[in-house]
């Protein structure tokens, strides 16, 4: 029936067109635009090209330069990869990131792992729509104060690609293998994105956007840095609602009050203050007051969701799972897939005080079994399904003893 809503392909001016079947009534002209050539003259806000032209890399690099804030990051002179890379002809070099991201392996596996309940009903929030409403609210902000939109939504999508199965719990389980142990942040941008050869200024985003870690180097870095505690205090908050294990009468009045009951009001009340904040002091950070609340309803979350009886059991389950799951293919090394690309730390820059890329070469896996990091490599990969299949087919693990959700 789809199919044949098309009728035919129309050749105009030497373009293929699709032909809808009812062309008397709706001829595919009205779906039509007139493309106009791409100017080549130097672009300005005053002078900036018609929404039908073909607005090429080097085109909105200028305008970049011209439109963003004062201290954002410009994709002009940016782009420095492990691997050099001639520029794309049409997208900037963070565009480019952003593309690559959402079109890798390890982002799709977002969908199948913890971000609070292990095994998500339908409404539940996995790591996968955790990163959409990252970048919702790093976008949102960056937009509104001029900085580099496509940097900030790159570091969004890409910032929790290094989380093993399981949620956090997966850190605690692979961490004593390795020498200087697991942090999804590091372990994201220097060995699960490491194939995609991504930017400097992206990968140091990814690298530092939890807040143990050491300071972004981008001021986009440190807006996804705030957007990420924000998203995640407000949709899991959400999340345990909707189940049942908090109500709202347990809110706090500090965070009731001030940032409001609902997900949307908080994230709004989130984002604006961020915003003013922004533009009052010049500072990437919030108010007193806010800052105050959303610090509170963090800790309301690991009281009542995050470390609650039920979440420390099957954090306990997930970490004897995984690690189970690291000494049986230490053993069976030749049940690893052939393609490890991601299991060593590759060369890549760093950026500096004076955000000046430096190519650097992380030795942290120096001291670690090889065999010891290619298992744990392919366990972080994995998705939370997948690992616990892998538990009883491998292990002989029973169905009743793994993780029931919530």
């Amino acid at each position: 029936m789809w199919t044949g809503t098309m009728e035919s392909i129309v050749a105009d001016n030497g373009i293929a067109l699709p032909c809808a079947k009812n062309i008397d009534s709706h001829p595919y002209a009205q779906a039509c635009i007139q493309p106009i050539s791409s100017s080549t003259s130097t672009l300005s806000p005053t002078n900036t090209p018609s929404p039908t032209s073909e607005v090429k890399r080097l085109e909105r690099e200028q305008l970049e330069t011209a439109l963003l804030a004062r201290g954002a990051t410009v994709s002009n002179g940016s782009g420095n990869r492990a691997i050099a890379e001639a520029p794309d002809p049409l997208r900037t070099c963070f565009e480019r990131d952003r593309d690559r991201i959402i079109h890798s392996p390890a982002f799709r596996r977002l969908a199948g792992k913890t971000q609070v309940f292990i095994f998500p009903d339908d409404y539940q929030r996995t790591r996968l729509t955790h990163a959409l409403e990252v970048a919702q609210v790093a976008t949102a902000i960056s937009r509104a104060v001029g900085l580099n939109v496509a940097l900030s939504e790159a570091i969004a999508l890409g910032h929790d690609c290094g989380h093993g199965p399981g949620g956090h719990a997966s850190e605690d389980a692979l961490s004593p293998f390795l020498v200087d142990g697991f942090d999804h942040a590091p372990w994201g941008a220097d060995v699960t994105l490491a194939p995609l050869n991504l930017c400097a200024e992206t990968l140091d985003g990814i690298r530092n956007h939890s807040w143990t870690r050491p300071m972004p180097s981008t001021p986009e870095g440190m807006v996804v840095r705030w957007a990420d505690r924000c998203a995640y205090c407000a949709h899991d908050l959400d999340d345990a609602l909707h189940s049942g294990i908090v109500s709202l009468s347990q809110l706090p009045a500090s965070v009731s009050e001030v940032v409001g009951t609902t997900r949307s009001q908080q994230l709004n009340t989130f984002i604006r203050d961020i915003i003013d904040s922004i533009f009052t002091t010049g500072i990437i950070g919030m108010s007193n007051q806010v800052a105050h609340a959303l610090g509170e309803l963090r800790r309301f979350n690991y009281e009542h969701i995050y470390n609650r009886e039920e979440s420390v059991v099957q954090g306990e389950i997930v970490i004897n799972v995984l690690q189970a799951l690291v000494n049986y293919f230490v053993e069976h090394t030749d049940e690893l897939p052939n393609d490890m690309n991601g299991y060593d730390y590759r060369k890549h820059y760093t950026l500096n005080f004076n955000k000046e890329p430096t190519l650097t070469s992380t030795l942290i896996d120096k001291g670690d079994d090889q065999a010891v990091r290619k298992a744990v490599s392919y366990i972080a990969g994995m998705t939370d399904k997948f690992a616990f299949k892998l538990a009883i087919e491998k292990l002989g693990w029973k169905e009743s003893k793994l993780p029931n959700g919530v």
